[in-house]
């Protein structure tokens, strides 16, 4: 068997990796009632740091952007505490992780603070919230400029306080149908100020919080997640690709640390990206390092890097089931299979 992805990778010829193994963000809502992360959260990350990078599960960058429950903070000292205790772990098992940053938009609920849901525009979504189908989506409040600025300035704090509390830098969750996703696609976002309408302005609020984030801990720590093709909470809209392309091309002088594909099955194509499948129209139209994500093993992982489709992977499910993932695979040993029961408990 190869062993491509075992080899060591640098990002941004900084920071080294020591396989191109990442595991993906995983939301397991297992943080006390502060959002604060706990003891079993640290045993739960140090056992994975075998994996090239951890990407840590989605953690908002303040209270009104919750909206799954027991989702871990970035915004109060204690969460700050909590997470190096994780960083702490990882480290001194030889890993590195970043700090995945969130913030639903739309799909926040105020059950869980106190204050008006925001999202681009006042265009609700149907369904309930997540372990808690009791709670029903409401119509958000678009936000305004002044909202905006607050945001952006948030997701910066969220990337200071990351570095504070350890982590080796952090991935702006742009994808999936949550805030920054909602503001790239026209299901979602009906403004007509300098962040509606056009591929542009469209683009603004997602180009602001990156450049935000790099300002304050360089690029070298930054990367992005984005969904092009995976319409979450959303309908598909033959517009969209322009805004993406527009995107991508000002994200190609950035000079991120990676950006990561945000889909679930990455051998869907979607009429909206020219009938290419997520990693297909990323690595068409992004030059940096590229993170491919959807459905991978071991094998069809490493198929896919050495035919150029990206540069790493990220494992998810598996990573669940098998803390010792990466061990498993240098030393060609069978994987425990993925089961939702291992939902329940952290292991």
């Amino acid at each position: 068997m190869t062993t491509e992805l075992l080899q060591p990778f640098k990002l941004n010829n900084s920071i080294a990796l020591q396989n191109r193994i990442l595991m993906a963000p995983l939301t397991r809502c297992m943080a006390d009632d502060n959002l604060v992360p706990t003891q079993a959260m640290v045993d739960y990350y140090a056992r994975r740091a075998g994996a090239g990078l951890i990407i840590s599960e989605a953690t908002i960058i303040r209270p009104d952007a919750q909206g799954y429950p027991n989702t871990p903070g970035l915004f109060t000292s204690e969460q700050i505490q909590g997470w190096r205790k994780v960083t702490d772990a990882v480290h001194a098992n030889g890993g590195k992780i970043f700090a995945q940053l969130w913030h639903v938009g739309r799909v926040a609920h105020p059950h869980f603070f106190d204050g008006e849901v925001l999202a681009p525009s006042a265009i609700g979504v149907q369904g309930s919230v997540p372990r808690m189908r009791e709670l029903t989506y409401q119509t958000p409040k678009a936000a305004t400029l002044e909202d905006i600025k607050g945001l952006i300035a948030d997701y910066v704090k969220a990337a200071e306080n990351a570095v504070e509390a350890g982590f080796d830098g952090v991935e702006i969750h742009g994808a999936n149908g949550y805030l920054i996703d909602q503001f790239l696609h026209f299901a979602a976002n009906e403004r007509t100020d300098e962040y509606g309408q056009t591929p542009e302005n469209m683009a603004r609020f997602a180009l602001a919080v990156v450049d935000g984030v790099i300002a304050a801990i360089g690029a070298d720590k930054t990367a992005l997640r984005l969904s092009p093709g995976a319409y979450f909470n959303m309908s598909e809209d033959n517009r969209d690709q322009a805004v993406f392309d527009y995107l991508l091309a000002q994200l190609n002088t950035r000079k991120l640390a990676y950006l990561h594909g945000g889909i679930f099955d990455d051998s869907m194509r979607f009429a909206s990206l020219g009938n290419k499948t997520t990693s297909e129209y990323l690595r068409e139209h992004f030059s940096g390092t590229l993170v491919g994500v959807g459905g991978y093993d071991y094998e069809s992982a490493t198929t896919a890097i050495n035919d150029n489709k990206f540069d790493l992977i990220a494992i998810g499910r598996p990573f669940i089931a098998n803390p010792d993932y990466v061990s498993k695979i240098a030393n060609n040993e069978q994987l425990v299979t993925y089961d939702e029961s291992m939902l329940a408990e952290l292991i």
